[in-house]
């Protein structure tokens, strides 16, 4: 643990010292009347310009002391430098990199969603410590193997860390990499609440034949399955013909740890700030947040992988997640049941599984369209769980009328499929 701190300490100041460099860059800029100061802001400038200062005399220097008193330079740049992996300090540059180009995209309007600010140092308190090692081929062997059959099989070697131990089991990573269907690419080793956690990113081929979805017919557009969305049920998917094929209860974890929460932020606020007992309080305050987190992810997980094992065609409602977390009532519910980030994942697992997916327009009236004969009510209030049509007398739950009309929505727009 201590040498993961030591390499998650190392992407910070690595990260910390290119942005100084950058704003130093800037500020002399802007102090010259020509601008022919240089600012390091790509990626890759900024790696050569890390590169070039972490080797040089401002960086720290080592002098040696004699009997006689005469100090002579031994060494110059960062005497620590050794102790890490060099890459943590590259790919701290590119995350720089990345910060920056992000910023300069924003302020031109080439990047979608909510303006991004300038980059802003990374604090030594932060709640959320990570960093990030390549994987290389030194002499024909890659630098990042799991399960190695010398350390076993819960195991991932890195560089200049050496052996590490996880808790999940690796059998079907290292059976990818073995028969060649994966390649790793990076690993990103994360510290949060207390718990360290090893990402492995690999670039794998597409699931086998036997696992995908066959491509429906030409021309063929039934056996479309609508996904409604809701706080009661959090999942209610049915056929274009009201048969309920899926209905999922929400979990409600932020619910049911709501008054540990409560207990556990009371002690946070009557400790003293910055003793040891508040310290310990904040952990186990962040703690419970990290499980609720889990069982969240957990569930939602199931309910895609549901969705996606038995149905080749989805149709979701595209959701104002945001504009609804604004109503005081609704809001904790909502951001319980984690409804965008369900759509999310059902999207990429269908897209693996080689299925469709379909997003219905926002402004459809899923829930006050009689599934039936068509006819859509004036209104439809929260509390009324079942649907009444006033035309021709159909009543259904609320939640399985939305889903029947998501499919027939499908249906209709067979031809408007776009990539999840």
């Amino acid at each position: 643990m201590v040498v993961l701190g030591r390499h998650a300490g190392a992407a910070r100041f690595a990260f910390n010292q290119c942005l100084a460099m950058v704003k130093d860059a800037l500020d002399a800029k802007a102090e010259t009347a020509d601008g022919s100061v240089r600012v390091p802001w790509t990626a890759f400038d900024l790696i050569n310009s890390f590169n070039g200062w972490k080797r040089s005399a401002a960086a720290g220097r080592v002098w040696a002391v004699d009997s006689a008193g005469r100090a002579t330079l031994q060494s110059a740049g960062l005497r620590w430098r050794s102790e890490v992996s060099q890459q943590v300090f590259e790919e701290a540059a590119v995350d720089c990199g990345r910060a920056l180009a992000a910023y300069a995209d924003s302020r031109k309007g080439k990047r979608r969603g909510r303006r991004v600010g300038f980059p802003r140092f990374k604090r030594k308190s932060a709640t959320v410590v990570s960093f990030r090692i390549r994987n290389k081929t030194t002499a024909g062997k890659a630098t990042i193997r799991v399960g190695d059959v010398d350390a076993g099989p819960r195991t991932i070697s890195l560089p200049k860390i050496g052996i590490v131990r996880v808790r999940e089991d690796t059998r079907r990573l290292r059976r990818m990499l073995r028969n060649g269907r994966a390649t790793i690419r990076y690993v990103t080793v994360s510290h949060r609440a207390g718990r360290w956690t090893i990402s492995v990113t690999v670039q794998a081929a597409d699931l086998h034949p036997a696992r995908r979805h066959p491509a429906p017919a030409a021309g063929d557009q039934q056996g479309w399955v609508g996904v409604d969305r809701g706080l009661t049920a959090l999942v209610v998917a049915a056929d274009r013909t009201g048969r309920e094929v899926v209905r999922v209860d929400p979990p409600r974890p932020l619910r049911t740890s709501l008054p540990r929460l409560r207990r556990l932020s009371r002690r946070v606020s009557r400790a003293r700030r910055g003793s040891i007992n508040r310290g310990k309080a904040v952990a186990r305050l962040a703690r419970c947040h990290r499980r609720i987190k889990d069982v969240r992810a957990h569930a939602l997980h199931e309910v895609a992988n549901h969705l996606v094992n038995t149905h080749d065609r989805l149709v979701l409602e595209d959701l104002n997640t945001a504009g609804m977390v604004r109503n005081r009532w609704l809001a904790r519910s909502i951001s319980d049941a984690g409804w965008a980030e369900l759509a999310r994942m059902v999207g990429y697992k269908q897209q693996w599984a080689g299925g469709q997916v379909m997003i219905a327009d926002r402004w459809f009236a899923s829930s006050k369209t009689c599934s039936v004969c068509g006819a859509v009510a004036a209104s439809l209030l929260l509390s009324q769980r079942a649907f009444v049509c006033a035309v021709c007398g159909f009543e259904a739950d609320r939640d399985l009328n939305a889903a029947a009309n998501l499919a027939v929505w499908g249906e209709q727009h067979d031809a408007q499929i776009r990539d999840p």
